[in-house]
């Protein structure tokens, strides 16, 4: 019986993760893209990270082979000008969602491994403090769909 319970988890994984949705342990991720910059330029990532646990979660930054560094960042103005600047980690209450989006919060995602195209998928894991990393699944979109 091992084997089958096995190969249906990997299966309902495989699943999960081709629609976009990611589930670990009450921690879900919904709506995952990646805007697809031309040429050097970084990339951003972007998603809405729900947390259904009944304690804070601690987001303490990503990783994926699709790109040689990955940072949080946060989008803001001040006087007049835009701003990033890197965040080393975002608490997530119990039963809150915080949204990674445009002009805000993002995945700066830097030094491409490859060539990427609209349409593909990229995983990106998601680390957490005293939990176990999170792969997802990024739709690659154009920086006109965002």
């Amino acid at each position: 019986m091992y084997p089958f319970f096995r190969s249906l988890l990997v299966g309902v994984s495989a699943l999960l993760l081709s629609t976009g949705l990611a589930f670990a342990s009450d921690v879900a991720v919904s709506n995952p893209k990646v805007r697809l910059m031309p040429g050097d330029i970084p990339s951003a990532g972007y998603f809405k990270l729900h947390n259904g646990t009944n304690e804070t979660i601690k987001l303490v930054g990503a990783r994926s082979d699709a790109f040689g560094m990955v940072h949080m960042h946060m989008s803001m103005k001040k006087d007049g000008m835009a701003h990033m600047k890197a965040v080393p980690e975002i608490d997530v209450a119990a039963g809150e969602d915080f949204e990674f989006a445009p002009s805000g919060y993002h995945l700066m995602l830097m030094k491409r491994s490859a060539p990427l195209k609209v349409g593909d998928d990229v995983v990106i894991t998601l680390e957490f403090e005293g939990r176990d990393p999170m792969p997802v699944s990024f739709k690659v979109v154009s920086p006109a769909a965002m």
